[in-house]
Order: structure tokens, then C-alpha cells, then sequence
């Protein structure tokens, strides 16, 4: 909250703390019978960033969104969003706070169409009462999420039909129709062709302009062109943040993630 003061000379001053972030991690662990997943990672997302997670396997990415949601309790730490502690709390109020998933495999119902998805993953805010009732048209809201992933015109096919990305875009648009502050989106261009990867790419800028966005990626070609803001974790701690060009001229990050070719060039 910002305070304002009138010093003599009669200017206004604004002053106060300033906001705090959509989500904070701090000092985090997580073991599994003896190992450390994630040995004390401290992260801070602030609302609006497209953030990209890299790191190599056993880095600690998917546990880390593992803890976020619920589906794994830390050993120690905290991990807080939008100033709520979501330590402890099960997966459905985490969902229910603003915080939507995706998983590295598709999850979708294949026989019902497109929009039958969509419409499903948005009938979780409606009371119970308005669920019984025959559904009459498209709602607003679905509309829009099939017109954003561009699968307006495969509203009435059957998920089963779908290509790898057109599967991806769906599943978004199922978070998307829940209204999340947060995405966390884990490997979304895996298995992807190229053009499915431009189109997936454009998706999430224009889908972080309204929401906060967390992408665990792999793929160092998209990270190149889509990424703002980058995290690297190896072996369960945060090796270094910022930029693409500061993540990408770090040696350790060379050395432990990117690799170099023969020439010495980062690849």
C-alpha cells in the first residue's frame, strides 16, 4: 500500500513498501529417501514474467512444480503465492487460489470434442446447479479460449484426432477458461514439429500478457526466441538467473547444461 506525504515545499510524495511477488520460494527442500531433489532453492516470480525453468535431467525442475501444486510436500521451506502459504494445502484449493498445470503427457479426454473439453475444464467455477442443466451454445469465455489457441475451427472435432501440439494448445485452453494467475507449464514443446513450436511460442507471449507464466523447457532453440527471464537448476539448486544473454555467457551454465561445440561456440 502506498502512503503519500506533503513536505513543506508542497510536493506530494509517494512512498510505501513495495508489492509483494505472485510467488516466493524460499529455502526449499525436497528429499526422497535420502536425496536431495531440491536443496534450498530460493525463487521469486513477479506477476506478468514469462519465466523460463532450465537445467539438466535430475535438476530438480518438475519437482519443484511438483511442491507449487501440491502433489509433493516439502521437507523444509516455503512456498508462498499471491501471500498465501500453500505448504500443506491439497491440490484442489491450490487450484482453486489461481494456479493452473500442465504435464509433460497430454491430459485430455479423447472422445469428447474440442470445446467439450474446454467447456468441462470451465464448469469447475459453476455451482453445481447450473452443471445439471443441458448446455445451450458456447459460452463467451470458451469462445475466446478457442479463438486464443487457434482451434476454433476443430471446436467439433474429437481430442483423439488432434496432432501432439494441437493436444498442447488444448490442454491450455482448459487452463486458461479456469481463470489462473499463475500457468506452470512443463515441457510444452516437446515432440513438437517447428511450426507447432513458432505457434506455441507466440501463444504463451500473448497468453503472459494477462497472466504469469513458469515454462520448464528443454528445447535451447525456443528458449532463445520466447524467453524474458531464465532460472537454471542443477542438481537441485539454482545455478544462476537473469536474461537469455546472461544465462547463455555464464561458464557454468556452459559447462553443466548448454555444452559448447567444437568451435566454442554455446549450443
Amino acid at each position: 500500500m502506498n502512503t503519500h506525504t506533503k513536505p513543506a515545499n508542497g510536493q506530494v510524495v509517494t512512498t510505501g513498501a513495495r508489492a509483494p511477488a505472485l510467488l516466493e520460494i524460499r529455502e526449499l527442500e525436497v528429499v526422497f529417501n535420502g536425496f536431495k531433489a531440491v536443496d534450498g532453492i530460493d525463487l521469486t516470480v513477479e506477476q506478468g514474467e514469462l519465466r523460463f525453468l532450465i537445467g539438466p535431467n535430475g535438476a530438480g525442475k518438475t519437482t519443484l512444480l511438483d511442491v507449487v501444486t501440491g502433489l509433493t510436500r516439502p521437507s523444509m521451506g516455503s512456498v508462498t503465492f499471491a501471500g498465501t502459504s500453500l505448504v500443506g494445502r491439497p491440490e484442489h484449493r491450490i487450484v482453486r487460489l489461481g494456479i493452473g498445470r500442465t504435464f509433460q503427457t497430454s491430459v485430455v479426454f479423447e472422445e469428447l470434442t474440442v470445446v467439450e473439453n474446454i467447456d468441462l475444464a470451465a464448469s469447475f467455477r459453476r455451482p453445481l446447479v447450473t452443471l445439471l442443466r443441458r448446455r445451450r451454445g458456447v459460452s463467451d469465455v470458451v469462445a475466446a479460449a478457442l479463438e486464443r489457441t487457434g482451434l476454433a475451427d476443430l471446436a467439433d472435432r474429437p481430442a483423439r484426432v488432434l496432432s501432439h501440439g494441437q493436444r498442447q494448445w488444448l490442454e491450455i485452453g482448459m487452463l486458461i477458461v479456469q481463470g489462473p494467475r499463475l500457468l506452470l507449464l512443463d515441457e510444452p514443446v516437446a515432440g513438437m514439429s517447428r511450426a507447432e513450436r513458432e505457434r506455441t511460442g507466440e501463444l504463451l507471449t500473448e497468453i503472459a500478457r494477462d497472466h504469469t507464466v513458469i515454462v520448464v523447457e528443454h528445447d535451447m532453440e525456443f528458449l532463445r526466441r520466447y524467453a524474458s527471464q531464465v532460472t537454471v537448476l542443477h542438481e537441485g539448486t539454482v545455478l544462476v538467473e537473469g536474461d537469455v544473454a546472461t544465462v547463455q555467457d555464464d561458464p557454468r551454465v556452459q559447462e553443466v547444461y548448454l555444452g559448447r561445440s567444437a568451435n566454442g561456440e554455446v549450443r
